[in-house]
């Protein structure tokens, strides 16, 4: 029992460092994410590009700002497929804000020629997480049925939710679609 006293006691002094040190890094990154947002809003996008790139392994906000940025050519020379493989990594990982970057971009053919039908399941992701334009570019896919099965009552669905979050283009598609179809009359 004595033994096993001091090595519990090395064991928790040791993870316990382990402990602040993840918190010390943590604290560390968040401050790099910071001031690169800090450096975006003043303009200063090479240095927020800088900063931001040293921690995109590591963090999903600053790997989609960095996509973003090779996508814009803010800060760095614009680089479309640099730009769609990060937005792939930052959507791969959940971040619902790349999965709509990249589906847009993949919608478009910013880094090659446009595939609506890999940009749809990026689309849906970001829709379904709440995202109004990826709401309202899936919305089109589904009233277009060209890239994935005309689907009008969806269409429907994906404009209403964008317009609500004020996306425009979604109200003026909805209110130029075709009425639903009403149920047939019950005659007696």
């Amino acid at each position: 029992m004595r033994k096993i006293l001091p090595i519990a006691l090395s064991l928790a002094t040791l993870l316990g460092g382990c402990a602040s040190d993840a918190e010390t890094s943590s604290d560390a990154m968040k401050a790099v994410f910071a001031a690169g947002l800090k450096d975006y809003d003043s303009g200063n996008f090479e240095a927020a590009y800088k900063k931001w790139s040293s921690i995109d392994d590591v963090d999903l906000a600053a790997m989609r700002n960095v996509g973003v940025m090779l996508r814009t050519g803010k800060g760095v020379p614009k680089d479309p497929g640099a730009a769609e493989a990060m937005l792939e990594r930052a959507a791969e990982a959940g971040l619902f804000t790349a999965q709509a970057d990249l589906g847009e971009m993949l919608l478009n053919g910013e880094a090659g020629p446009p595939d609506p039908k890999a940009a749809a399941p990026w689309l849906a992701l970001a829709a379904a997480a709440g995202h109004p334009i990826a709401q309202f570019e899936l919305g089109q896919l589904y009233e277009q049925g060209s890239a994935i099965p005309k689907n009008l009552e969806a269409a429907r669905t994906l404009y209403t939710a964008a317009a609500a979050a004020g996306v425009a283009d979604a109200a003026k598609r909805l209110a130029e679609m075709p009425a639903p179809d009403s149920p047939p009359a019950i005659r007696h």
